[in-house]
């Protein structure tokens, strides 16, 4: 980004509109309910590149698709790993309607909830480290808990707060989707 930033911007130039090609095409497919953006922006302590570079290269793509995907009266999903608070507010500017991937350490859920619950959907949260390491009654409780602070207003799904890996004990990913069912409805 320092040596070559005209080959970064021709980078980013072309894959955007690769992928605004994709986007055009598939929202269009009467199958397709949501476009989902799948872009990790970050790490434990702060986003890849910074902020700045952020908004001038990734966000104007981000709006892009989201304007595309809106005309077809379709969500656009963001699933992005890392420590998102410093731009957070720039991915609702996009038109981000909802986004995944949360992290007790970096994003805690319920603080998530609290303060973008009515701007965006906040879709899973139950911490994947939490789930590999926990009891299974230790998980339905956190379930539980994750639930009544996020079902309050809506616009909350419950689920896992990455990808549900193999290395999850079984049990326990059944556990929440137990208390899921039981406790999650409205």
């Amino acid at each position: 980004m320092v040596d070559q930033p005209d080959l970064v911007d021709a980078v980013f130039e072309r894959i955007g509109r690769l992928y605004e090609l994709i986007y055009e095409y598939c929202v269009q497919h009467e199958a397709v309910g949501a476009m989902l953006i799948s872009d990790d922006l970050g790490f434990r302590s702060g986003t890849m590149i910074s902020p700045t570079d952020l908004r001038r290269l990734v966000f104007p793509w981000y709006k892009r698709y989201c304007d595309i995907v809106h005309q077809y009266d379709k969500p656009v999903i963001l699933h992005s790993c890392g420590n998102l608070t410093e731009v957070i507010g720039d991915i609702v500017d996009c038109g981000i309607d909802a986004k995944h991937s949360y992290e007790d350490v970096i994003m805690p859920i319920k603080e998530v909830k609290e303060s973008l619950g009515d701007k965006m959907a906040i879709l899973g949260g139950l911490d994947v480290d939490f789930l590999c390491r926990a009891s299974e009654e230790e998980v339905r409780v956190r379930t539980r808990e994750v639930l009544e602070a996020c079902m309050p207003g809506g616009g909350y799904a419950l689920g896992t707060g990455n990808s549900v890996t193999n290395y999850i004990p079984i049990a326990n990913y059944l556990a929440m989707l137990d208390e899921g069912h039981k406790v999650g409805r409205y």
